[in-house]
């Protein structure tokens, strides 16, 4: 602990402090101060600060004294601190220290009182972490953030699942915080649902993050290996479509990367980055867990696979060897190749978009939350990785019909896919054959077209099962299981 006088308080620990925050915050690292500077900062708010090192939280009051923060040494002084129904944050490391904190408030707080997690917890933590205190009279809720550092300081987008009661005083809280969507002045936040719910949108919002960041990447990369553009003149490309439908932080984002410079001197940055992207596990999880439910989400699925393969120095070094094309497919006019990439990355966008909120659908229906996804799509419009223009379509298609069963259904983006699709093909097939990978363009290229076949071959997938296995296929005209006696005289038996 710092050197203080004798008998001194930390800043904001004078006596008068008892029960005087409205609001508190534990766990000082970068998101943790910015939260609890944001909160500060908004008119209405007292905010207590803590840390499991105390000098963290003094630095933080010593730094920011007009933020007039309630520093608490305990956890009990941090439960005195704050006011009843006592509502506090915790932004420490997810998992087991996450546990920890937990038990530690608990033990101090009292029934009707709140708990947030605004870590990246797993949702299925969140499940068994609100049962556990709903058993003490606690309110529990996990609280997906978006947004980052500067989010976490200028406002995020706040995805809260927990008891209606928690969100009744915590929601108030979190609409001072909230970023405000440019269309519309509506802060970036909402009750998205019971216990889990919240964690979970937060994993298929951070899934979603990959797939856009891989088909942005994949669109540089044609750029680059096949129109040979520089650096400098992708970023003037990135800007133009950032004036369009493609308008997003991601796109806004990438011009500015592929402007910078080595800071060290010789030419682009980019050319002297690592090509291994790193991650941290929320997008694994998004797929897993889609599995687990049966929904595709294939351009996730490529987007992690990528990030896997490009770590993978062993494989990639086997991969030098393996023959390929001679030379980049010869683009008789870059403007047309540009307006199709452009094209593929908006129609590719909607497939991701698509399945992630397929998966959200897909998880409330298992695990019983009343998610509203127009809803999620609004607090996504800002604040959030991938806020974007887009988002505000997305928003309307759910208004114009709230029992979507896809967005693929919505005529605005049927219409988009419609257009796009013959320059999406082009840009596939003149990836194929100038070797540059494009696995999220193609992988999405296929779930559009596998939904517009009329008849797939799972049909002889279905009978290779009941060859096999015996696992019985059903018919187009007739109701029941069947199967055919293959070791016998293969004829056909009804299943009971």
């Amino acid at each position: 602990m710092s050197e203080q006088d004798p008998g001194s308080e930390p800043a904001g620990t004078e006596p008068g402090a008892k029960g005087r925050a409205n609001i508190g915050v534990t766990g000082m690292a970068v998101m943790g101060s910015n939260l609890a500077r944001n909160l500060a900062s908004r008119e209405g708010n007292t905010v207590a600060i803590h840390n499991r090192t105390t000098e963290k939280a003094e630095r933080l009051a010593a730094d920011h004294p007009d933020a007039g923060f309630v520093v608490a040494r305990t956890a009990q002084d941090f439960a005195d601190a704050l006011a009843r129904p006592r509502t506090a944050v915790i932004m420490v490391k997810a998992g087991a220290p996450t546990d920890a904190v937990i038990n530690e408030l608990a033990d101090v707080f009292e029934p009707g009182d709140i708990i947030v997690d605004g870590g990246n917890a797993d949702f299925r933590d969140t499940i068994r972490r609100e049962r556990e205190l709903r058993a003490r009279g606690i309110n529990f809720v996990g609280c997906g953030i978006s947004g980052g550092e500067e989010g976490a300081l200028l406002g995020p987008s706040l995805m809260p699942g927990g008891s209606a009661e928690g969100y009744a005083t915590l929601g108030p809280i979190l609409q001072t915080i909230a970023a405000r969507a440019p269309e519309d002045g509506e802060p970036c936040v909402t009750h998205v649902g019971t216990d889990g719910a919240g964690h979970f949108v937060k994993m298929v919002h951070n899934g979603i993050e990959y797939a856009d960041m891989q088909l942005i990447g994949e669109a540089y990369d044609l750029m680059r290996r096949i129109l040979g553009m520089t650096p400098a003149e992708i970023a003037d490309v990135f800007d133009e479509w950032n004036a369009g439908e493609l308008d997003s932080y991601l796109i806004e984002i990438t011009a500015q990367v592929l402007r910078q410079d080595d800071p060290r001197g010789g030419g682009p940055l980019i050319d002297k980055v690592l090509d291994a992207a790193g991650a941290k596990g929320t997008g694994s999880w998004t797929v897993q867990n889609a599995l687990d439910l049966g929904v595709p989400v294939s351009g996730i699925a490529e987007a992690v696979f990528a990030r896997s393969l490009s770590s993978d120095p062993a494989r990639r070094a086997i991969g030098q060897e393996l023959p390929g094309p001679e030379r980049p497919v010869r683009v008789e006019d870059p403007r047309v190749f540009l307006a199709d990439i452009r094209g593929a990355l908006h129609a590719a966008k909607i497939i991701a978009y698509a399945q992630g909120f397929d998966e959200i659908a897909a998880g409330a229906g298992k695990y019983g939350w009343e998610i509203h996804p127009g809803e999620i799509a609004r607090i996504w419009r800002a604040g959030c990785i991938i806020r974007a223009r887009f988002l505000g379509t997305i928003t309307q298609a759910y208004a114009d019909d709230p029992g979507l069963v896809s967005l693929l259904g919505a005529p605005v983006f049927a219409e988009s896919l419609g257009k796009a699709q013959q320059g999406w093909r082009r840009v596939v097939a003149a990836a194929v054959y100038s070797g540059v990978p494009v696995p999220a363009f193609a992988t999405s290229l296929a779930y559009y077209d596998a939904l517009r076949s009329p008849r797939l071959p799972a049909a002889l997938t279905q009978l290779q099962r009941d060859f096999f296995g015996a696992h019985t296929y059903r018919r187009t005209d007739d109701e029941g299981s069947f199967h055919v006696l293959w070791s016998g005289d293969r004829s056909e038996v009804r299943e009971s």
